[in-house]
C-alpha cells in the first residue's frame, strides 16, 4: 500500500481567507490513480510549521505533496526552505527561466524585473517540473529514511497551475515509480431517508461485503450519498465484484434513489430534461437566483435551461411574474397561493415545459409568529399540472439557501419523472 500525505502552505488558509480546493483536488486525483491519502495537512507561512510537517508526513507516507509559497514575494517561503531542508543551494534553471521571461514579455506584457529572475531558480538537488501554464516551476525531492525512499512533489498554490502539474506530471511520474493496487469507488445519491435509517436498511448488505469493499455514508444537505470502494491487484476482478454488489445496493434502495453517478443534483436534473427533450425555467425569491447559478454552471444547459426570473420585492412579482396584489397582502409573499402564481407567471412569460417556484424566510430575519425562520414554499410542474410543498428547514441563511436550491431541484425531478405526457 503506497501512502501519501498532503501538505497545503499559508496563512491565507489558516485564518480562512482562502478555501483550501488544492487538497480535495490532490486527494480525488492522486487516489483515482491507486494511492492512498492517510493525511491532509495545513500550515502557515512559518518556517518552523513547515519544517515540522515535512519532518511528520515522511513518517507516515511514502509520498509527500506540497502546495503553495512558490511565489516571488518574502512571505514565499517554500523554495529556500526546501533548499535547505534538502540540503542544496539555489541555481538558475534555464528552462524554467525562459518560460517567466516569455510569460512576462509575450503574454503579461510586463517589465521583467529582478525578482521575476529569481523564479527561475531551483534547488540544485531537485528535479524541475516546468510550469506549462504559470511561472513557478514545480519541484521532486527524494530522500532515504531507514532504507526506504520518499518523494516529495513541490508545486504551486494557484489552483489552475497545481492541477495541470498534477495531471499532466505527477501522476504519471508517480504511476511510472510505483507498482499501486487498483481502487475503484461506486457512487449513488438517495434523498428523503436519513443516514440511519438508511444503514438499518442496509445492514445485512453491509456485514457480508469482502474484506476488500468498504461501504461509506456521505450525508449532505438532506441527502445521502453511499459510496463503495473496493482495493485489489486485479482490475478486472475488482470491477466485476463492485459493479455486482453496487448494483444490489441500488435495489436495496429503489424508494429513495436519486442517482447512480457521483454528481450533484443539478446535472442529475439536467440529464433528465435533455433525455426527454424539455425545458425548464426557474422563478426565484428567497434563493435569489442561487438555482440559476447551480443549473448554469453544468456544461452544456442551455440545451435544458431558459433563463430564471428573480423577483425578491412584492413590485418584482406583479410586474414579472403577475402575482396579485391581493394575494400578496393577504397571504403573504411566503405562501402556497403566492408560489403557484409565480410558477403561472414563469412559464406564461418565458415559455419553458418545466419550472420551479419558490419563496420563503432564509433568515436569520424576517420570521413571523406562523412563518419562522426556514420556512420555505416550493411550487414545482407544468402549465397543466403544479405541485406545492412547505420546507421548514432550520439552519443559517446560507445553509437554508442551499437545502431549498437542493429539495426544489429534487421535487422537479421526481414531478418529471412521474409526468406522463
Amino acid at each position: 500500500m503506497i501512502n501519501a500525505s498532503i501538505i497545503t502552505i499559508g496563512d491565507e488558509l489558516l485564518i480562512g481567507q482562502v478555501v483550501d480546493t488544492n487538497s480535495a483536488f490532490i486527494a480525488q486525483e492522486i487516489n483515482k490513480a491507486g494511492f492512498f491519502v492517510k493525511r491532509r495537512v495545513a500550515v502557515g507561512d512559518d518556517k518552523t510549521a513547515i519544517i515540522a510537517a515535512l519532518n511528520e508526513e515522511k513518517i507516515h507516507s511514502d509520498i509527500i505533496l506540497i502546495t503553495g509559497g512558490l511565489g516571488p514575494t518574502a512571505d514565499d517561503i517554500t523554495k529556500p526552505l526546501l533548499c535547505e531542508y534538502f540540503g542544496g543551494k539555489l541555481v538558475i534553471n534555464e528552462a524554467a527561466l525562459a518560460n517567466v521571461k516569455h510569460l512576462f514579455e509575450n503574454i503579461f506584457k510586463r517589465p521583467f524585473t529582478e525578482r521575476n529572475i529569481k523564479q527561475g531558480e531551483v534547488p540544485d538537488v531537485c528535479t524541475v517540473i516546468q510550469n506549462k501554464l504559470g511561472t513557478a516551476p514545480g519541484m521532486v525531492f527524494t530522500q532515504i529514511i531507514e532504507g526506504k525512499e520518499k518523494i516529495f512533489f513541490s508545486m504551486p498554490g494557484v489552483p489552475f497551475e497545481m492541477k495541470g502539474m498534477i495531471t499532466d506530471d505527477v501522476i504519471p511520474m508517480l504511476q511510472k515509480k510505483f507498482a499501486v493496487a487498483h481502487i475503484a469507488h461506486r457512487t449513488l445519491l438517495t434523498a428523503g431517508i436519513g443516514e440511519s435509517m438508511l444503514a438499518d436498511m442496509i445492514q445485512s448488505f453491509e456485514e457480508k461485503l469482502p474484506l476488500n469493499i468498504k461501504l461509506a455514508y456521505l450525508p449532505s444537505y438532506g441527502f445521502v450519498r453511499l459510496r463503495l470502494t473496493a482495493v485489489s491487484d486485479n482490475a478486472a476482478e475488482n470491477d466485476e465484484t463492485l459493479n455486482k454488489l453496487f448494483a444490489s445496493l441500488q435495489l436495496l434502495v429503489t424508494d429513495y434513489f436519486v442517482t447512480n453517478e457521483d454528481e450533484p443534483m443539478e446535472k442529475v436534473v439536467g440529464k433528465l430534461l435533455l433525455q426527454k427533450g424539455k425545458k425548464m425555467c426557474t422563478a426565484e425569491s428567497c434563493t435569489g437566483g442561487y438555482i440559476a447559478h447551480l443549473i448554469t454552471a453544468m456544461v452544456g444547459s442551455s440545451q435544458y435551461y431558459d433563463g430564471s426570473i428573480v423577483s425578491y420585492s412584492y413590485r418584482a412579482k406583479e410586474d414579472l411574474l403577475q402575482v396579485e396584489k391581493n394575494i400578496l397582502e393577504t397571504k403573504g409573499a411566503v405562501s402556497e397561493e403566492v408560489v403557484l402564481q409565480m410558477a403561472k407567471g414563469a412559464l406564461k412569460n418565458i415559455g419553458s415545459d418545466y419550472t420551479i417556484a419558490l419563496s420563503g424566510i432564509m433568515g436569520p430575519g424576517g420570521a413571523m409568529q406562523d412563518k419562522p425562520v426556514g420556512t420555505v414554499w416550493v411550487c414545482v410542474g407544468k402549465k397543466s399540472k403544479l405541485q406545492t410543498h412547505k420546507f421548514h428547514f432550520r439552519f443559517d441563511r446560507e445553509r437554508n439557501i442551499r437545502l431549498t436550491a437542493l429539495n426544489a431541484l429534487n421535487m422537479l425531478r421526481k414531478f418529471i419523472l412521474e409526468d406522463v405526457e
